[in-house]
């Protein structure tokens, strides 16, 4: 069986050398490991965009962009050279500055979004970013193979393939949220129709969470006037059924432990339990995304410390905020914003003998499964996520049990909520209580909640995961 998987970030990437040398390594991420687990036996090929110069010398220096050594345990990979402003335009300004803030309800609605000329000019790279992925999809199919088609870089692709390839069997999995009709109504309406019919052109609609299911059918009926039929989970519109499912995907715990034994986690940890100092310990690991709220987790914590002097001194938060999209300013300012609130932190309640926020905007993925290992409380607050893999990481390391605080907007509260502290992410003040709370939780309680977590995270891994949206497409 051949099965195809196409995605904006592929399983590799290359980096150049200073003598012009190309060296590949394997991407990371649940997707990557999913296919690994299932690539044996199947005639698997991993269609995914050039990165960067590397990536795209490397796409040119093999016939049609096929690296078919490179993906090893992943299959085949072609990569795409997509003309670099195409590729911008529709990666920053389509995908990463609209859609991705449309699903996240991110806007300053007063002020944007503004869809003028300059947007209908990046709407057109976005469709041709499609096209581009539609024709390789196209051209290396095999009569009747599987293509599953992942996230919103690629709504369009799906029927954009269907058009060109109407023998293959497609699917579509969404890793972000999906808006509600009357925020996602906020694109032009011609756009958000083409997303949806682009989501459409699958066999079947993946999502992470039945929230973000029900969102999704409520946009096909609000904003297409499609049949939808809600207890079989289908949406007939222009002749054709598309059936939508749920699949949530979770952590490989054999995989994660694994990894969590080597080395080079056990020398941070190390270093962490001297930083500790023996306290408590606070732990959030998020890139720094506006979707995360991270300068609200830490305003929660500012907040725990002025009204309950007690933990001065019994406390140290730990905040992992890795970089992201610093090519796009409003990331950069949010970056910043996060560091200055963390300073205040520190200047206004820490001691000679005590840093109350330890804050890191470095990329340590050892170091923070050390610090999974040995937090007390996780703190995952986002506005809105669509999953949120860190809330599932945590139980399955955690050592002595982990009271976790999870936001109700993340998709992983939907099996999770029973067994974590969950706060809404805008309340600050409600936050703080129940960091309180997670502080004051016996031992005994944070390993039975954390057990219960742990079995919850676990139950559909990645290589689960995937297999079940294949067979979907049966």
């Amino acid at each position: 069986m051949q099965v195809l998987v196409a995605s904006n970030r592929g399983p590799v990437s290359f980096s150049l050398s200073e003598e012009g040398a190309l060296t590949m390594r394997r991407g990371g991420g649940g997707l990557v490991s999913g296919l690994a687990s299932v690539a044996a036996g199947t005639d698997l090929v991993w269609v995914c965009a050039a990165m960067s110069e590397a990536d795209r010398l490397a796409a040119r220096q093999n016939p049609s962009g096929r690296l078919d050594e490179a993906g090893h345990e992943t299959g085949a990979v072609r990569m795409l050279d997509i003309p670099e402003t195409t590729f911008q335009r529709a990666y920053n300004s389509v995908a990463n500055s609209t859609l991705w803030f449309v699903h996240h309800l991110l806007y300053d609605t007063p002020n944007e979004p503004h869809f003028d000329s300059t947007f209908r000019r990046d709407w057109q790279s976005y469709e041709a970013y499609g096209s581009a992925f539609a024709d390789a999809l196209a051209q290396d199919a095999e009569p009747g193979a599987k293509v599953v088609v992942q996230d919103y870089h690629l709504a369009l692709v799906p029927r954009m393939l269907r058009e060109r390839r109407p023998d293959l069997r497609i699917a579509h999995f969404s890793h972000t949220p999906w808006a509600p009709p009357e925020y996602f109504r906020l694109l032009p309406d011609d756009i958000a129709a083409a997303v949806l019919e682009g989501v459409l052109g699958a066999d079947h609609a993946g999502f992470l969470c039945d929230r973000w299911a029900e969102a999704f059918l409520d946009c096909c009926e609000a904003v297409l006037d499609a049949k939808v039929d809600r207890f079989a989970r289908t949406v007939r519109h222009q002749g054709r059924v598309t059936r939508v499912g749920v699949h949530s995907l979770g952590v490989d715990g054999a995989e994660l432990r694994g990894r969590a034994a080597l080395d080079d986690v056990a020398e941070r940890r190390a270093a962490l339990l001297e930083q500790a100092g023996g306290r408590q310990l606070i732990l959030r690991i998020d890139r720094t995304e506006l979707s995360k709220n991270i300068v609200r987790g830490l305003a929660a914590y500012w907040e725990l410390l002025l009204h309950h002097p007690e933990w001065h001194g019994r406390v140290v938060h730990v905040a992992f905020a890795y970089p992201s999209r610093t090519d796009l300013p409003r990331y950069r300012d949010y970056t910043a914003a996060v560091e200055r609130l963390a300073a205040e932190i520190n200047d206004e309640f820490g001691t000679a003998e005590w840093t109350p926020l330890v804050l890191q905007v470095k990329d340590d993925y050892a170091r923070s499964l050390a610090a999974l290992r040995l937090a007390d409380v996780l703190v995952v607050n986002p506005i809105r996520d669509g999953m949120n893999l860190v809330a599932k990481e945590g139980p399955v390391l955690s050592e002595k049990g982990c009271a976790l605080v999870l936001s109700r907007e993340a998709g992983a509260a939907g099996e999770l909520a029973e067994d974590a502290l969950t706060v809404n992410p805008y309340d600050v003040s409600q936050t703080a209580r129940a960091l309180n709370r997670a502080l004051l939780m016996s031992a005994e309680e944070r390993r039975e909640r954390t057990a219960r977590l742990a079995a919850a995270a676990t139950a559909l891994p990645p290589g689960a995961w995937f297999a079940e949206q294949l067979a979907a497409l049966d």
